[in-house]
């Protein structure tokens, strides 16, 4: 499960520094490579809560062996596609395999272990092994790119995809019978989930570009509010919604995903500032860029290994909180680098704090999130969190980078404005996690930490 996931974030995040090699092979200029990254995780968030249902009601095993092979074959497509159009087909195709995929296999980790240190520990080793394959993809990027070309970036994952499918094969737990008579998948439902960011995505996006009409951008925004209407209607109506509706009335649940999606924003754009930082102002080619971020890396795994253990002493909200505050620190950090024009060294103390906020900030999160979970909706429960994650990454991406860096802005540095708004979404969220109830406390971790 874990290397499935290790592969899978690799890919949200390979593809950053291979860009500019990318759009040199197909003669495409960087609005267009926009799509090569946002494409990939706003699919895959739209179709998460799609994936972690199907877990519940097809099977856990069933569903991670369909997702994990549509991701393989995806990924193989994107590594000989022909066309820029069918590079970014894949990429889509990419992002719903992962939605399928995922949720499966993070309800098989926290079904397997029982609410207290021991489901803390295995969730801080999934999160660790997700957040080292963001790190890591964009190390990755660089070396592969500089020596094999920037098809590999996509083609080394599909022997290990390979291998995870025969694991789960003999691995992973058979299913339950499931049922001849059992209720139809809310397919309007999933298809008005996806609709909705991905119009704001593209709206958000295409603000202040040359030659876009003056109507897209509104109709697109629009467009996005009507279907996360449209889905909220439908889920109440629904005999089976996507997601219930009554899910959400665990406080404790929705505080967690909201407190994701601010934190997730803010950690996603810092990866793509970074990778500005290094290749665009100071310089750096894409080998050089990717092994800068080796200490971010080195640093989440520390930080990772001390989650455990303090979640059990402090309690998930303070993990949160920390977290929180370590990555609004590395966006100052960021802000002042950019301003004085700094070097690669004045780079690394944001990517130290930006490591604590991913340990810290992440893993408190899940385990809030999927608390209280049992066999029917452990799926959805996943599925939901890891949705949070995503769109909240790549909503992050689209907003502050894509306001900062927008045309109608240079005289500002873009670097500072993106920093700024994304500070202001993560107070936001510290705000949201200092009110979220906790389900576990801090003093019954520790007890059962003993």
């Amino acid at each position: 499960m874990s290397m499935l996931q290790f592969f899978i974030a690799v890919d949200v995040t390979v593809v950053n520094i291979a860009l500019p090699s990318i759009g040199a092979g197909f003669g495409i200029d960087g609005h267009a490579l926009t799509w090569v990254v946002v494409g990939y995780t706003v699919t895959g968030g739209g179709v998460l809560m799609l994936g972690g249902r199907l877990g519940d009601l097809l099977g856990r095993r069933r569903v991670l062996l369909l997702g994990t092979g549509l991701f393989g074959a995806a990924s193989l497509l994107a590594g000989l596609a022909p066309t820029f159009g069918l590079l970014v087909v894949a990429r889509l195709l990419q992002g719903a395999g992962e939605a399928i995929a995922l949720p499966a296999a993070m309800a098989t980790i926290v079904l397997m272990f029982p609410e207290g240190p021991r489901r803390s520990r295995a969730l801080s080793v999934w999160a660790a092994v997700a957040s080292c394959g963001l790190v890591l993809g964009f190390v990755l990027s660089g070396i592969i790119t500089a020596h094999l070309g920037w098809r590999w970036t996509f083609l080394v994952s599909v022997p290990f995809i390979l291998v995870v499918l025969l694991a789960a094969v003999f691995l992973v737990e058979g299913d339950r019978i499931v049922a001849e008579d059992a209720p139809p998948l809310d397919l309007p439902g999933a298809l008005l989930l996806t609709a909705c960011p991905l119009l704001f995505t593209f709206g958000v996006v295409e603000a202040g570009e040359p030659g876009t009409p003056a109507w897209l951008v509104p109709g697109a925004l629009v467009g996005a509010v009507a279907a996360g209407a449209g889905f909220v209607r439908v889920e109440a109506r629904s005999r089976n919604p996507l997601v219930p509706l009554d899910f959400f009335a665990n406080r404790a649940r929705v505080a967690a995903n909201l407190t994701t999606m601010l934190l997730s924003a803010g950690l996603s754009t810092s990866f793509l500032l970074f990778t500005f930082y290094l290749q665009d102002r100071l310089g750096i080619g894409p080998l050089g860029a990717g092994l800068a971020m080796l200490p971010l890396a080195v640093s989440l795994v520390g930080s990772s290994m001390l989650v455990p253990r303090l979640l059990g002493r402090w309690g998930a909200r303070a993990c949160v909180l920390a977290g929180i505050g370590f990555t609004a620190a590395a966006m100052v950090v960021i802000a002042l680098v950019s301003t004085l024009g700094a070097g690669v060294v004045a780079v690394i103390p944001a990517m130290l704090l930006i490591a604590a906020g991913m340990g810290f900030g992440i893993v408190g999160l899940q385990y809030v999130a999927v608390s209280g979970v049992t066999e029917d909706d452990a799926g959805i429960a996943s599925g939901v969190q890891r949705a949070a994650d995503q769109l909240g990454g790549a909503t992050g991406v689209a907003v502050c980078v894509g306001i900062g860096f927008a045309p109608s802005l240079h005289a500002l540095d873009p670097f500072l404005v993106a920093a700024l708004l994304a500070t202001v979404g993560l107070v936001t969220g510290a705000v949201v996690a200092w009110r979220m109830p906790a389900p576990v406390s801090a003093a019954n971790l520790q007890e059962h930490a003993g």
